[in-house]
């Protein structure tokens, strides 16, 4: 089976001018993977909305309907980073959706993708760092609750540390959390996770990579997973404005590889999603994402 991806990018949202949430880089990334034939039109889904009986597996219901109410206080619209409007509530409830229906699609088929998703700061209360509802955690509880996993891994490798989704599943031994991230990045109050690997400052590509080759094949055994969630951010490039880390376009490319190889060639399926990207090229983030999803391709 080709690879299947999922893009919520025909559901935008109004941001003021000059914010700093890429959100042009979603539809430049479907178009991308499209143009370099690495997914074929028919194989670019829309996500349908997480509904809130999904949505409700994670969050406090006071949160999913006053969020989809408009009915935020201005501080916890502050925390989201993101000014409220019905689209955006469409947008996020698409976003989880995605993730929904790509884990669904890589546990029948061994690999999928979202075009969007990674929201890791967003909490079981509030959402935080751009993210509104926490797809990944609402996935892996939409496919217990549905009797298709037990037990499920996060590879979280965005460079800030997904402090929601380790929130979400403290002490849960059913879900793995594994986070490598600049340790002195946002969050600024991180949430431990299952392993936390904190990364210095300006780091390369040799010592992140010596890092994650370290690491990773003891998280995939300890974790025993159904099904590996990664989040695949294009955010510790060299040239992202928020990431202070210096991967190369090479160094992503390897670590990609390596993730997926090594979910591949134990027989575990993963549904990756994108996280973030700020980078001071939106093409240079667009590019990274490609990539990824040309490297999920080579695996299908």
């Amino acid at each position: 089976m080709p690879l299947t991806v999922w893009s919520s990018a025909r559901y935008t949202f109004p941001l003021p001018a000059g914010h700093r949430f890429p959100v042009e880089k979603y539809a430049m990334l479907r178009d991308r993977v499209i143009e370099e034939g690495i997914v074929s039109p028919g194989r670019v889904m829309v996500p349908p909305a997480a509904r809130d009986d999904e949505l409700l597996l994670v969050h406090e219901a006071d949160f999913v309907a006053r969020y989809g109410s408009g009915r935020l206080t201005p501080q916890e619209e502050r925390v989201i980073g993101l000014p409220w409007s019905p689209e955006l509530v469409e947008r996020s409830r698409r976003a989880a959706g995605g993730t929904i229906a790509a884990a669904r699609h890589a546990l029948a088929f061994g690999v999928a993708m979202n075009l969007a998703g990674g929201t890791h700061h967003a909490f079981a209360d509030h959402g935080e760092g751009f993210c509104v509802f926490n797809d990944v955690a609402v996935s892996i509880r939409v496919l217990q609750r549905d009797g298709l996993i037990r037990r499920a891994a996060v590879v979280d490798l965005d460079v800030h540390q997904g402090n929601g989704t380790h929130s979400i599943f403290a002490n849960d031994d059913s879900v793995f959390t594994f986070s490598m991230h600049g340790g002195k990045n946002f969050p600024f109050h991180k949430v431990a996770g299952t392993l936390d690997v904190e990364l210095s400052d300006r780091m390369g590509d040799e010592e992140y990579l010596t890092l994650l080759t370290a690491a990773l094949p003891g998280v995939l055994a300890a974790a025993a997973p159904d099904l590996v969630f990664y989040i695949a951010g294009a955010d510790p490039h060299e040239g992202d404005a928020l990431g202070r880390l210096s991967l190369t376009f090479e160094g992503l490319a390897r670590r990609d590889a390596f993730v997926i190889s090594q979910c591949r060639e134990v027989g575990l399926p993963i549904v990756i999603t994108i996280g973030g990207g700020y980078g001071k090229r939106i093409e240079d983030t667009v590019k990274i994402h490609a990539e990824t999803a040309r490297i999920a391709a080579s695996f299908t």
